[in-house]
């Protein structure tokens, strides 16, 4: 039952994050396998708001959490013909803040 509470409650911290769009009032299913970056499309400046919310809100120690792990940064390049090669980052899903906020600190580098 505290696993299920714990899970909702990401979810209801994350729900206003996912976004609507204007024409669209479909929700985004959220899942622990939900990619906050892929799936949601939650932009640096929000998913930074969006953490120090969630390690209030679950009392999570930040331990080695660094939001450039999961949104790294990229170099402008002055040529828009020139395209950067991707910076592969690791995944940074529903599950890593349900885990995290269940154990109390963030369980990942």
């Amino acid at each position: 039952m505290v696993e299920e509470s714990i899970e909702q409650r990401i979810y209801e911290l994350v729900r206003p994050y996912a976004g609507t769009y204007l024409f669209n009032v479909k929700k985004v299913e959220l899942t622990p396998d939900t990619d906050l970056d892929t799936d949601l499309s939650i932009d640096e400046l929000e998913v930074e708001d969006l953490m120090n919310d969630f390690f209030e809100k679950f009392d999570v120690t930040r331990g080695n959490f660094k939001l450039q792990t999961y949104y790294p940064y990229e170099p402008f390049l002055w040529n828009p013909f020139k395209k950067s090669p991707p910076i592969p980052v690791p995944d940074f899903t529903l599950r890593m803040l349900i885990e995290s906020a269940k154990a109390g600190r963030w369980l990942y580098d």
